[in-house]
């Protein structure tokens, strides 16, 4: 019993992470596009990346399914070149808390770009840095707080994915079965001791993730 609550716990937090990792760079790239560029067309970004906040997950997960199935091009590339099949792995997981994540980490981040001053930008352009310059050395410093917040939230709703995730990786006990998937399964067989020790699991996550965050921004104010 226990060493099943291990195994979903180690693999929410290893799916979790890793779909986290997977986002941060292209959610700061996205957030800088959204609000520092003039870029024509931007506003599609904005909807594209918005979209799996209105599309169901169980939908995100279906697509990914079709994108990553056994009788797709992608997967059919992935096996010849690199001998590796993705569905109902943890990796497929990932990827789909990644998607379903990654609208969140975005939006946090925009918030956070969009609350800089323009004053401090267009001093450090008219002293000579370039726009590359001035994103590494003032917007992205001054937006750390909404940086380690997006991560947060992208980690804890990684955390709790589930819709995408049953479908794209299924629910495999030891292989693809995360916390909520655990939950889910011994709901149905009405485990319910296991279930409130599940969620209870699931609350520490977030309740840690919360404090380790406010410490950070604490400790970053001294």
């Amino acid at each position: 019993m226990y060493e099943h609550h291990f195994s979903a716990l180690q693999l929410s937090l290893l799916v979790a992470s890793s779909a986290t990792i997977l986002n941060v760079i292209p959610a700061i790239i996205s957030a800088l596009i959204i609000t520092k560029t003039k870029l024509p067309g931007k506003i599609i970004l904005d909807i594209i990346i918005s979209l799996p906040l209105a599309i169901p997950p169980v939908a995100i997960g279906f697509f990914l399914l079709q994108i990553l199935g056994n009788k797709s091009p992608l997967s059919d590339f992935l096996k010849i070149t690199l001998g590796i099949d993705i569905i109902f792995t943890w990796q497929a997981a990932a990827i789909a808390a990644a998607i379903t994540s990654f609208p969140l980490m975005v939006r946090t981040i925009i918030v956070s770009m969009n609350s800089i001053e323009e004053k401090l930008e267009s001093c450090a352009r008219t002293l000579g840095a370039n726009k590359i310059k001035v994103m590494l050395t003032i917007t992205i410093p001054l937006a750390y707080k909404g940086i380690l917040g997006g991560i947060l939230i992208g980690f804890i709703r990684s955390i709790g994915e589930f819709g995408a995730t049953i479908i794209v990786a299924g629910n495999i006990v030891g292989k693809t079965q995360t916390i909520p998937l655990a939950i889910y399964s011994n709901i149905q067989i009405g485990q319910y001791t296991d279930v409130h020790m599940l969620i209870l699991i699931s609350l520490a996550i977030t309740i840690s993730s919360l404090i380790a965050y406010n410490l950070l921004l604490r400790n970053s104010l001294k």
